[in-house]
């Protein structure tokens, strides 16, 4: 016990400031790691790396296995490739970052160009809610949709309800895709978005919804959804959704995701926002008649 004593004092006598930097440099290196993979389900497999990585350590030190050291020395060096296999959505999502960390969130349009696409958006949404015409406009920031936008039919004019309302509507040959805004324009019409994978999603769920999802987890844009079925309109970003809502709610979240602030309070507003509206589903009976219907698309 002593001689342990002894070990600790003299590792901090040996402590300066470079080594503290040092630690300090690690410590966030480890918590920017669990915040990128916080909520996603890499959580689990972290987890299970962890358990194993702490099995694997105590059973090396007080047991002597010779053949099972063997083989985890020759099997742990292949975690190094595995990492980036495991969690390449992450990394993806975190070089991004990094690549948008000089500038603040916005539409990529300035202030006097973005208001009239929020109006725009907000407005084609109520009025194909009211006519039960499917709908699915993503709005292009900081990552590039160019991906995307050539799946589709490039258009290149002026965002406006008319034209929004016009390109839905079911004798259209375009109604069946998505359409993506960049700036003040519609880049194009009749895109294909990847679809959302992920498990935990209602069964219920359509593929435009689960299209909305894909394409806010592959980058930072946002989409607005209307179902055909019901005519609940609904947002998507960062892998969220908050649905049933209305055109002035809609307008008010829109115009919160355009001013600058930090990514953290797009996440604060997301859950907000979506709090608010469970309650508001769980109070109205109209709500649950809304939950039951299958939203096709």
């Amino acid at each position: 016990m002593n001689d342990l004593l002894i070990e600790i004092v003299s590792l901090f006598q040996r402590l300066d400031w470079l080594s503290l930097l040092d630690i300090l440099l690690v410590a966030g290196a480890i918590f920017a790691a669990l915040a990128l993979v916080r909520g996603t389900q890499a959580v689990l497999l972290l987890r299970g790396v962890i358990v194993l990585v702490i099995s694997i350590a105590l059973l090396s030190s007080f047991l002597r296995l010779s053949a099972f050291a063997w083989l985890l020395r020759n099997t742990l060096p292949t975690l190094v490739f595995a990492v980036p296999v495991i969690f390449a959505p992450e990394l993806r999502r975190a070089l991004e970052r990094l690549g948008r960390a000089s500038a603040l969130f916005n539409f990529g349009a300035r202030e006097p160009e973005i208001l009239p696409v929020i109006e725009a958006v907000a407005g084609a949404a109520e009025k194909l809610s009211g006519l039960r015409l499917g709908g699915l406009i993503v709005v292009e920031r900081e990552a590039g949709l160019k991906e995307y936008i050539d799946t589709g039919v490039p258009l290149d004019a002026l965002v406006s309800v008319e034209l929004l309302v016009q390109i839905f509507h079911v004798n259209t040959p375009l109604h069946d895709g998505a359409v993506i805004l960049r700036g003040d324009r519609v880049a194009a019409a009749g895109c294909v978005l990847p679809l959302s994978t992920e498990p935990s999603l209602d069964k219920q769920m359509g593929l435009r919804h689960r299209a909305a999802l894909g394409v806010s987890e592959a980058s930072d844009a946002v989409a607005v959804v209307v179902s055909e079925e019901t005519g609940t309109i609904s947002i998507t970003h960062n892998g969220r959704i908050i649905r049933r809502l209305d055109g002035h709610r809609l307008k008010n979240i829109l115009v919160a995701f355009h001013r600058p602030r930090p990514s953290a309070w797009l996440d604060w507003v997301m859950k907000a926002f979506s709090r608010s509206t469970l309650r508001t589903d769980k109070g109205s009976a109209e709500a649950g008649k809304e939950r039951a219907a299958v939203e096709k698309r």
